[in-house]
């Protein structure tokens, strides 16, 4: 297990690693890009922990969502199967769970402040934190994806199932974006990846 985990995580995260999967009897897939969700956790049968985490994922983000996956399993534990998945018990169990990955040996020093930060308060994706999200797509293998937040109003872009967008105002933390097909109005997330399109005369 500790050899498939040094080709994803960051060398010096690999040991404490499989420390934690080993403690928690977590039983660990590595499966291929979904497009909602980074990893997730459930019971299986007979009671199995199972953590599944996408293989596309840099290693940094790789680490935090494997930790992010293990905190809901302690929290239950912990806590009881009644708290909310991302409530207090689960901010509390993941800060203490990832705390002591936050050093230089683990992640790069550009990017250590804002994990800090991140972890006063952890959001139940870290793709919500922009600044955060930003600092980590540049250790992403190159694609042509490019965050909502960056392309300019007006612009349209495609989102994974081939849908056609025109970026339009940012309503409080989301942007409204028209469907150019049917005209509808999508809210989409700042952090949303989408395929920049060229302008249209």
């Amino acid at each position: 297990m500790s050899e498939v985990l040094s080709k994803y995580l960051p060398e010096h995260a690999v040991k404490s690693c499989f420390e934690l999967i080993k403690a928690n009897e977590v039983h660990l897939k590595i499966v291929n890009e979904r497009v909602t969700r980074h990893g997730d956790y459930r019971k299986g049968p007979g009671g199995k922990h199972e953590i599944t985490i996408n293989s596309n994922l840099n290693k940094y983000k790789f680490l935090m969502t494997l930790i992010h996956e293990i905190a809901h399993l302690v929290a239950f534990k912990k806590f009881g199967r009644n708290i909310k998945p991302h409530g207090n018990e689960w901010k509390y169990t993941f800060q203490q769970l990832m705390v002591p990955f936050i050093r230089p040996e683990i992640f790069p020093s550009q990017v250590l402040p804002l994990m800090a930060r991140h972890f006063r308060n952890p959001a139940a994706s870290s793709d919500t934190d922009a600044t955060l999200s930003l600092a980590l797509k540049q250790f992403d293998k190159e694609n042509d994806k490019s965050y909502i937040f960056e392309i300019p109003y007006g612009s349209f872009f495609r989102i994974h199932n081939g849908k056609i967008f025109k970026k339009g105002a940012q309503r409080i933390k989301r942007f409204e974006c028209q469907e150019v097909s049917t005209g509808r109005i999508y809210l989409f997330s700042p952090n949303a990846e989408v395929e920049l399109l060229p302008a249209r005369c």
